[in-house]
């Protein structure tokens, strides 16, 4: 069992990319062939090093009891290895949507569970449970759909302006633990951290994450067509129980058909992409 991250020299390799990729503009939208409006200016309410350093703190106390439960996908596991593949196609993309990713640790996780999730938290924390993989049978294009749309989420700060537009509202937020099946977190020290699994995103942030993951996942040379059979495998899969992707991402034929108008501004990426090996 391991807390395994992406190696130092993908992480190299990323901010090499990132950087050639950004020197063009320093304005996301701009460099994006899709359309998205400029992060919300709410999120710098909450400071990103704070929610970054209490992201981390409960990952690791995620991935502990997962291991603790023989739950955390060892390094040599065929899946594990299939997406962290897939990652390192997608993250040397990432620097242009947002500078801070730039200091981020890439991790990706792999989970032992039924439940059909996935996630990103800020700093660049991803972990799959099997059960996405498993039960919608993704092939590759799709699992970098699900992961550029979950990378898409932190990149945009989304989990930053919802805590803030919370704390601007008084409500209150808690970690909900049962979302990951693992048992109780408990309350981890910094209280941002505890909100950070039972964020559920707004319709314009969904849009953004569709869009912005679709682009990175069409750089990394994945077919984006792939954005339109994942939403149909979830939409036939919103019966069953454990579905907890759709709790916080619910599909819909508006979904598909905001996919399908903006496929046509990535084709030329993942073709260029593909071309080049």
């Amino acid at each position: 069992m391991c807390n395994a991250r992406i190696p130092l020299a993908a992480r190299r390799g990323f901010l090499r990319a990132a950087a050639a990729a950004a020197g063009a503009t320093a304005l996301a939208p701009a460099w994006g062939q899709v359309q998205v409006g400029p992060p919300s200016k709410l999120r710098s309410l909450v400071p990103a090093q704070q929610l970054e350093a209490a992201a981390a703190q409960q990952y690791a106390q995620m991935l502990a009891q997962a291991r603790a439960q023989g739950a955390l996908a060892p390094d040599d596991h065929p899946q594990l290895r299939r997406l962290r593949a897939i990652a390192r196609q997608l993250i040397p993309h990432a620097l242009p949507w947002n500078e801070r990713a730039r200091q981020w640790r890439w991790e990706v996780n792999l989970i032992g569970s039924r439940q059909i999730n996935a996630f990103c938290m800020p700093g660049g924390k991803i972990a799959f449970f099997t059960g996405i993989l498993d039960q919608l049978r993704l092939a590759d294009d799709e699992a970098a759909m699900v992961m550029g749309h979950e990378m898409a989420h932190a990149l945009r700060e989304h989990a930053r302006e919802r805590i803030a537009k919370t704390q601007a509202t008084g409500l209150g937020l808690s970690l909900g633990a049962q979302l990951l099946g693992l048992g109780d977190l408990g309350r981890l020290a910094a209280d941002l951290g505890t909100q950070l699994l039972s964020l559920k995103f707004s319709r314009e942030d969904e849009v953004e994450a569709d869009l912005v993951g679709l682009e990175l996942a069409a750089r990394g040379a994945y077919d984006p067509r792939a954005s339109v059979t994942l939403w149909q495998k979830m939409a036939a899969a919103s019966g069953n129980n454990g579905l907890e992707f759709l709790s916080t991402h619910p599909s819909g034929p508006n979904r598909i058909r905001e996919l399908e108008a903006n496929i046509p501004k990535v084709e030329a990426l993942y073709e260029q992409a593909r071309r080049a090996g």
